[in-house]
């Protein structure tokens, strides 16, 4: 038994070794259709979690946290939420700001996971924002990890006023880095997905397009927008997603985020939830007693952080 046992455990080591280095697994990424897929033309669907605004939390920004979240949470990839416009925030503080992101890109680099930079913003600031990601491309662009989300959340901007800003941010990036997977918001928090359906992004390679959802709040109504993309042969990516209300607060929705984890399984369209911070919310995941570099019992995660860590274990032992 205990020969048994051993060789039961030295193959799980060796099969939790894979499935902790993604980049590895799946190299550099590319948009085939409607789907995201392998250097080697397969379906990928990868699943990780958000940092909250960094300008809030920057004290989970860091490698240490990075290297727990890979290690015992599963993660594929890592959302580095750099916050721009509100107090403190990369419009304030962009060398500061730079450096924490920088941080958690490195952490990625180092763990083998796939990073999204996120530009986490509810407002266009265009200069501000080619700047930026002109700047992480030629730094980072060479690495098969990176993801560019070049505006989080568009709140009142148009989709015609959006689809121009991302034009200009994309050949921005482009310049420097010609096949990293970049991330395209749309209107009203990422959720007017038949708007970009009916006036794609046409000209540019490996785009994909963001859907965010709290599935106490966006139900069915917001999946049949996305089918009715997918059906154009628009791609989806799911970078910011939880189980309570649209606030981040409320009691979690444990059905109706199952069904939207069975949907997402279903088209194997990657996703990513949020929080890591320790806001007193139903949407962060730790608690104040939280270590800032990681290594977190369940006591001192709350809820959400739970339920998120056990999901992406899951997620992975399939």
């Amino acid at each position: 038994m205990k020969i048994k046992h051993w060789i039961t455990a030295a193959f799980l080591i060796l099969i939790l070794g894979v499935e902790a280095q993604p980049v590895k697994q799946y190299g550099q990424l590319s948009v085939k259709g409607n789907q995201l897929v392998s250097d080697k033309g397969e379906a990928v669907m990868l699943a990780g979690v958000s940092y909250g605004w960094h300008n809030w939390w920057p004290r989970f920004y860091n490698k240490s946290t990075v290297k727990w979240l890979a290690e015992d949470w599963h993660c594929d990839l890592v959302r580095a939420a750099m916050g721009v416009g509100p107090r403190g925030s990369y419009t304030d503080k962009p060398e500061w700001s730079t450096q924490l992101i920088s941080e958690v890109i490195e952490g990625a680099l180092e763990n083998d996971l796939y990073v999204i930079i996120d530009w986490h913003s509810h407002e266009l600031k265009t200069e501000e924002a080619r700047r930026f990601f002109s700047d992480m491309a030629a730094k980072y662009g060479q690495h098969p990890h990176i993801i560019y989300e070049i505006f989080n959340e568009p709140v009142k901007d148009s989709w015609s006023d959006v689809k121009a800003y991302s034009i200009e941010i994309i050949k921005a990036i482009r310049e420097k880095d010609p096949d990293n997977l970049i991330l395209v918001g749309s209107p009203h928090w990422c959720q007017d997905l038949h708007l970009v359906a009916d006036d794609p992004i046409v000209g540019y390679d490996n785009l994909m397009y963001t859907v965010h959802f709290y599935a106490a709040t966006h139900k069915q109504s917001l999946r049949d927008r996305c089918n009715y993309a997918l059906a154009k042969g628009i791609p989806l990516f799911v970078s910011e997603s939880a189980g309570m209300e649209a606030s981040g607060n409320g009691p979690i929705d444990h059905q109706e985020w199952q069904t939207w984890i069975d949907w997402m399984k279903s088209h194997q369209i990657s996703w990513v939830t949020w929080s890591i911070a320790d806001k007193n919310e139903t949407c962060s995941m730790l608690k104040p007693e939280a270590a800032s570099e990681g290594g977190w019992s369940e006591d001192q995660m709350k809820e959400s952080g739970v339920k998120t860590r056990a999901l992406l274990r899951a997620f992975r032992a399939e």
